[in-house]
Parts: C-alpha cells; sequence; structure tokens
C-alpha cells in the first residue's frame, strides 16, 4: 500500500465512491471525508484495507483542516444538484470548494483535484452553471495548481439521470419530452471518470484542465430512443414545452423529494457536450464506454432493485 494519502471530499457519492474504490485498487491510501461517517462505514464495509473514513462537514475549517492534514492529494467530489435550506449553490460549490483548496494549500497538499462539469461558467444565466464557474475561479485562487475535471453529465448504475428515464420509459407508453428533443448530450460513464481522476493523481504534472464526455453526441430525443430500444419498448415521444416544464418544477419543489426542480429544466435547455479544445479521456489514454455498452447492466440493476 502506498504511503501517498488521498483524502476523498464527497467519497460516499455516486462518483466519489467510485474514486474512492480506484484509488485504493490502484494502492493509494485512501481517506473518504464524508458528513455522514457511519454511511461511510456502511458503503465501504467490506473494503476496510486501504480506506479509512472519517467525519468532515466542507462548511467547517475545522474538520476540513484536520481532514487535510497529512494527505499527499485532495480530490473535492462534493456537488449539489437541489438546495435545501443552507445548503446552497454558492455554499457548496464556490464557498465550500474555496475553503477545501486554500486549507490544504495551507496544510502542503500537493496536488489537488477539483470536480466541476462541462459548461461551467461564470457568467452563465443559470445558477447552477454560474456557481460551478465561480468555483472553478475561487479554487484556483486559492490553490493555483489545481487540477480541474469537468465530466458531462455522468451514467451507471444507480444513477440519477438513466436510471429514472428507464423506469419512466418502461411504464409509460406516451413520454413528454423536455422541448422538441433537440438537446444535445453527450453523457460519461461514471467509472470511466473514476479512472481519469486517478490517471490524473498517477501523473500530477500533466495538463490542468479536463474535460470527460462519453463517445457519442446524442440529441435528448436519439437519447430517450437508444434508452427505449434497449429497455425493449417504444413508448410515444411527445414534445413539451420548457415554459410548462418550469411550471411543474416549481410545484415539484414544494414537495420534500422533489422529482424535477426549475434547475433541472434550465440544465436540460442547453447542451452539455464537449466544445472546448481541453484533453480529454484520450489524453489519460482511456476510450469512453457507450450508453449501449452500460445499458444491460444498468437494466439488471433496476429488476434487481424492484424485485427486492
Amino acid at each position: 500500500m502506498s504511503s501517498r494519502r488521498v483524502t476523498v471530499f464527497g467519497g460516499t457519492g455516486f462518483l466519489g465512491r467510485r474514486i474512492v474504490r480506484r484509488l485504493r485498487d490502484a494502492d493509494f491510501a485512501v481517506c473518504t471525508a464524508s458528513r455522514h461517517r457511519d454511511r461511510a462505514r456502511s458503503l465501504f464495509s467490506g473494503d476496510v484495507s486501504g480506506i479509512d473514513t472519517i467525519r468532515a462537514d466542507v462548511n467547517d475549517d475545522g474538520s476540513v483542516a484536520s481532514a487535510v492534514s497529512g494527505a499527499w492529494a485532495v480530490v473535492n467530489a462534493v456537488s449539489l444538484y437541489v438546495e435545501h435550506g443552507p445548503c446552497t449553490f454558492q455554499s457548496v460549490h464556490v464557498e465550500a470548494a474555496q475553503r477545501v483548496a486554500m486549507l490544504a494549500r495551507q496544510a502542503g497538499v500537493e496536488t489537488l483535484v477539483h470536480i466541476s462539469g462541462i459548461g461551467a461558467d461564470a457568467g452563465s444565466a443559470s445558477r447552477y452553471i454560474r456557481s460551478r464557474g465561480r468555483g472553478e475561479a475561487a479554487v484556483l485562487d486559492a490553490f493555483p495548481s489545481a487540477k480541474l475535471i469537468r465530466p458531462a453529465v455522468m451514467f451507471g448504475p444507480g444513477d440519477a439521470f438513466l436510471t429514472p428515464l428507464l423506469t419512466w420509459l418502461r411504464h409509460m407508453p406516451v413520454f413528454p419530452m423536455f422541448g422538441s428533443g433537440k438537446t444535445r448530450l453527450q453523457p460519461a460513464y461514471v467509472e470511466d471518470v473514476a479512472e481519469a481522476i486517478v490517471r490524473v493523481l498517477r501523473a500530477p504534472a500533466t495538463r490542468q484542465l479536463y474535460e470527460l464526455a462519453g463517445p457519442r453526441v446524442y440529441t435528448y430525443q436519439e437519447l430517450l430512443r437508444t434508452i427505449a430500444a434497449g429497455a425493449g419498448t417504444r413508448p410515444f415521444l411527445v414534445p413539451f414545452p420548457f415554459s410548462l416544464w418550469h411550471v411543474i418544477g416549481f410545484v415539484s419543489e414544494t414537495l420534500p423529494s422533489p422529482p424535477i426542480t426549475r434547475n433541472q429544466v434550465e440544465l436540460m435547455g442547453q447542451d452539455n457536450i464537449l466544445e472546448r479544445d481541453a484533453p480529454g479521456f484520450e489524453a489519460l489514454q482511456i476510450s469512453p464506454q457507450a450508453i449501449e455498452n452500460i445499458l444491460p447492466q444498468m437494466l439488471q440493476t433496476a429488476r434487481e432493485k424492484a424485485e427486492a
């Protein structure tokens, strides 16, 4: 086991837990920093060797400082998709990200990897996208050599993107699309993204920014048809105006666990594809998996969950 310790904030999340396991498999000593230590212990109960779990809140200077102390590298995989109470896009993507970066630099951490997202733009009208862009700027201000990772929307078993679509497409003969279904998406397989982060850490002198997207660009309508075909169904896809989706999102946000928010509607109105010359998977010698290759596994996972 390597003496190089990597602290992962957000290590129990959809991407974070895969980063943790791949780092461990690559012989790094890994520390998962999470507000929910019991959840982390349960999640990695079968992977005790090489994985430590500590309680840390990215909103608290003391716990962040403790988590990064003695670390060779830090990965910040904390993200927020639905604002609730004091947890806002600004507090998580900007303020907390800056706190992690600043305290990591002060602790002498050699490498910081910050997970952002394709399209991050400090001048965007979308609060989510704007917070991602401002977060990147805040991180680089606090830790100038930080590595920025911008994944496209990610998919994989248990995700919050394709899995709900699979369920809905299998049970809804008529499916309302976002707008006319022309929004372009280039989804990335979550395991590929996790592997990319491990490779960036293995060669920390490489480039500063990576944009990670899958091998194929789909329109939203093409994506729905691809998923439906994999599930063996052929729903009738109906265009549905974004203006009405915004109303639905507004009403949904009054629920304890909103199935859709106005922010998600905003994001579905914008392309989520590579548009820059930044290096991506190919620069890290990774051949990204296509959705069609992973769909059977996701369908099996969905069936097992439904039968449990």
